[in-house]
This record gives structure tokens, C-alpha cells and sequence, in this order.
């Protein structure tokens, strides 16, 4: 299986995962532009995607999807609040594919499973991917550390896992009180020292490698992040993380 983040962000995401001939993207938060140019820094045309997979609603997921649909072709599959509650920002759109959060998509030789999430968007969803005799985890906006997560990280062989804020910098940031609130409240998103206990408690496990995604601008920041995670996991640990502005390397599960 292969993989690579085009970006990963409040400012935009998408990530690619490649395996038994399935070609597959996830989320649509950039532009068409940036994403067939990123795709194709790894040698990959985006009018090959089989399939553009949505997680949920808000804005830094879905965007682009419309244009990804129109431009390039792709079929759409999401929940059906995603679409009702984006249908403005989707714009038009041909026939779509509904899934019910729990349920398991399948595309040739390879499943993916969705993991209803308790973000703040009705019907989130985070994803597993198994193909080839291996899982990887698109594993972002997940609110808390709730039951599901915990049992699915031991049995992940890599992951792209939420590492959203560092606490004291969203403590002393410009943040409203409200907003502050509502990231590190049950409905937000992980920081950094959770993100890092939740892979600390499934070592040893079968994890290869960790993509630490979703960081915050403000609040956080890549050596940050990094820090606290080696601080629990180790100086070894394979961990990398997947850029606001860019791009990641090739990565192999």
C-alpha cells in the first residue's frame, strides 16, 4: 500500500492511498490546481482516482469536492449530512454515493472501513484502509480519545493520526474564549500529549510508521508535536508529519 498527504490542515486536506490497482482519495480540501500538481510531484494523475471519499462537512474537508467531480471526474462518496449540510459549497453535482457511518466501502481487492467519530459534524467519519494484508488509518477530527479509536490503533500497521494543539498554546493564544473551548472540548480535536498517551498505550503493536496530521497554525507547531510524541514513543519511533503547505514524501504501509 502506498500513500502520501497532498496537505493536511484547517487550511485544507487531502490524502492519497494507492493498493491492489484501487487508487482512492480522501477528503477534498484544496484546489484542483494544487491537488493534480501534488499528485503528480509522485508521478499520479488525479483523473485516475477511483474514488473521492469524504469524511464530513466542514469546509477544510470538503470544499473542492464539486470541482474534483466536475473537472476530474471522480465519483463522490459520503454520508448524507455531508451532502446536505455542504450542498452550497459542493455546488453541483452528478449522482453520489451514500454511506451510513459503520459501514465498510469496497473497492476491488480493497475495504475501507469508516469510523463514525464524535467531531463536531454530524455523521464524521475517520477511516481504515485494508488492502494487501495491511491496515492504514486516516485518523483526524476525532474529538476525544473515545472507545473505537483506542481498540483500532493496535491493529493499524501505519496511521495518520490527529495531532491538533499543544495546550499551553492554545491557552495563551488569541483565540476566542468560545473556540478555545470548543477544540479541546469533547467534540474538537486531539492534542499533541493525547494523541501521543493513545500511541503509547498500543506499544509494542504492529505500527511501522506514524503521520502526525492536522496541526493547528496557531497552536501548535511541527517540532512541537514531534517532541511530545518522542518524549512517550521514543527517539527510533518512525514518526513524520504531514504538512499545512505541502506535500509529504512517499510513504509505504
Amino acid at each position: 500500500m502506498i500513500t502520501f498527504s497532498l496537505q493536511s490542515g484547517s487550511n485544507g486536506n487531502a490524502i492519497y492511498v494507492e493498493a491492489d490497482g484501487v487508487r482512492l482519495l480522501f477528503d477534498a480540501g484544496i484546489s484542483g490546481r494544487q491537488a493534480a500538481a501534488r499528485m503528480a510531484r509522485h508521478g499520479r494523475d488525479i483523473r485516475g482516482v477511483d474514488a473521492l471519499i469524504l469524511s464530513h462537512w466542514h469546509r477544510d474537508h470538503v470544499r473542492c469536492a464539486g470541482v474534483y467531480h466536475r473537472l476530474f471526474h471522480l465519483p463522490v462518496y459520503g454520508a448524507r449530512a455531508t451532502f446536505e449540510v455542504a450542498g452550497a459549497t459542493l455546488g453541483e453535482l452528478g449522482p453520489v454515493r451514500y454511506f451510513v457511518p459503520g459501514q465498510t466501502l469496497t473497492f476491488g481487492r480493497m475495504q475501507v472501513h469508516t469510523l463514525p467519530t464524535p467531531h463536531d459534524a454530524e455523521d464524521s467519519v475517520a477511516f481504515v484502509v485494508e488492502a494487501e494484508g495491511k491496515r492504514l488509518g486516516v485518523l483526524t477530527d476525532l474529538g476525544h480519545p473515545f472507545g473505537a479509536l483506542v481498540r483500532t490503533l493496535p491493529e493499524l500497521d501505519a496511521v495518520y493520526l490527529e495531532s491538533n494543539y499543544d495546550p499551553h498554546l492554545l491557552e495563551v493564544g488569541s483565540y476566542p474564549p468560545e473556540l478555545k473551548a470548543r477544540i479541546r472540548g469533547a467534540h474538537g480535536h486531539l492534542s499533541n500529549q493525547e494523541a501521543a498517551e493513545l500511541l503509547a498505550s498500543c506499544r509494542p503493536g504492529r505500527l511501522r510508521w506514524v503521520a502526525l496530521a492536522h496541526l493547528s497554525a496557531e497552536n501548535n507547531c511541527p517540532e512541537l508535536a514531534l517532541e511530545t510524541h518522542r518524549r512517550l514513543l521514543g527517539r527510533t519511533f518512525p514518526l513524520t508529519v504531514a504538512s499545512r503547505y505541502g506535500v509529504t514524501e512517499l510513504l509505504v504501509v
